[in-house]
């Protein structure tokens, strides 16, 4: 399996700053180059069509045009790849019912990354807090080595970027072979008290079939924020020095936005795949549910299909199995009997009319959860265990099964 780890990286230090940018601007062209030739030359005469046929043609470009020569070959190729990578992602979107258009140029603003595969990398002095990487043509950059590459890991790319924000980071792409993983516990094995259903929320973010609960992020600061620096940017004149300092600075609060969702998910995840044998989930259509009426820039903060996909790779790292289920109905379907009973949004409480089952309305939409998701492995139906539906809070003394996001991004762990 491929994972990624990033870094913080100061090519300044080491004055390298200007020739990474040239070196990303000459990938720029390339790329761009790759677009003008994918429009105007035969496919079966010129050699293109895919990137394989493509990368033949780079000898040629470096015989016409000498200044792709100063980049690395392996990075080069990297950079067709990614102009036909970027055509299959926008040829799937279309076979999917999107409008679609066709691929734009790349200007400077919009292309500041480049990406060495296989070779032209090395990583050095790995010791201490400061790394080295050395990345050839550009020279040695320093890195905020915040966190080892694990032992059993082997670095198969590396991609430098300078942010929006002016900020440079290094991302190295990580493979792991499947025997070097930790294994899954055998399905016939598994205890259904090690195993959770997760209730992606409304009032909160998540809710398990073991009646623990995490609170929504609370972002309001941020995005009061955010609405004052764009009300600023839009009384400057565009493209002057103020609009530029600006436009960093709206940058900088939708980085901080991103960086605070995505440590939240990564800290809930990792806890729910160390905490148990099998997490279950349920399959959402992100998409959907953004296009349809309601409150769109929550559902988007919520970031379900990332935290989805960060269990399910998380799980493979930790031995755990983690199964997306069928979504429909876990709300409506009474986890006792299986009745189902149409509840609006307001509706807080599930009250069966056909067995009396009462619990709160997440904790029976995490129980159908946990019960498919057995099913799935062929484990047949928990046993539904009701609980409290008075909301808990938050306690000095030890547990408590309601936990505010700010807990989570605090301490790391939902742990008391």
């Amino acid at each position: 399996m491929w994972y990624d780890y990033r870094f913080r990286a100061y090519p300044d230090r080491t004055g390298v700053t200007a020739e990474a940018e040239r070196h990303i601007d000459i990938h720029r062209q390339a790329y761009n180059h790759t677009r003008y030739e994918y429009d105007t030359l035969d496919t079966d005469e010129d050699k293109v069509g895919s990137a394989y046929q493509h990368q033949k043609r780079l000898t040629e470009w470096k015989d016409e045009w000498p200044v792709f020569s100063q980049a690395h070959s392996k990075a080069l190729q990297k950079t067709v790849e990614r102009f036909y990578d970027n055509l299959s992602n926008l040829s799937d979107k279309k076979e999917k019912g999107y409008k679609v258009g066709e691929l734009r140029w790349k200007p400077p603003r919009e292309y500041q990354s480049v990406t060495y595969s296989q070779s032209g990398f090395e990583l050095k002095n790995t010791s201490g807090r400061t790394a080295i990487l050395w990345l050839s043509k550009i020279g040695d950059i320093p890195i905020c080595h915040h966190r080892s590459i694990p032992d059993n890991a082997t670095i198969k790319e590396v991609t430098l970027k300078k942010e929006t924000t002016g900020e440079w980071y290094v991302t190295f792409s990580l493979e792991v072979e499947d025997n070097a993983l930790p294994k899954k516990p055998d399905v016939d094995d598994l205890d259904t008290k090690d195993c959770v259903g997760v209730d992606l929320g409304i009032n909160n973010y998540i809710y398990t079939s073991d009646g623990d609960s995490v609170d929504w992020l609370d972002l309001s600061d941020e995005y009061d924020r955010l609405r004052r620096e764009q009300r600023s940017l839009s009384r400057k004149e565009h493209g002057s020095n103020n609009w530029e300092k600006q436009r960093h600075g709206i940058a900088k609060v939708k980085r901080r936005i991103k960086r605070r969702i995505e440590d939240f998910q990564h800290k809930l995840t990792t806890w729910l795949v160390k905490e148990y044998d099998a997490v279950f989930v349920e399959d959402l259509n992100v998409s959907g549910m953004l296009q349809s009426e309601g409150n769109a820039r929550n559902k988007q903060d919520a970031s379900w299909r990332r935290f989805i996909e960060m269990l399910e790779y998380k799980g493979d790292l930790y031995g755990t199995h983690v199964v997306q289920v069928y979504p429909r109905g876990t709300t409506k379907e009474c986890a006792e009997c299986g009745v189902e009973t149409d509840k609006p949004l307001w509706v807080r409480e599930h009250s069966c009319p056909s067995c009396g089952f009462e619990v709160d309305r997440d904790a029976n939409a995490s129980y159908n959860v946990l019960a498919r998701g057995l099913q799935e492995l062929g484990l047949g139906q928990a046993e539904v265990t009701p609980v409290e539906t008075a909301t808990a809070v938050e306690t000095d003394g030890g547990w408590s099964s309601s936990v505010p996001a700010s807990r989570v991004i605090e301490t790391g762990s939902l742990g008391a």
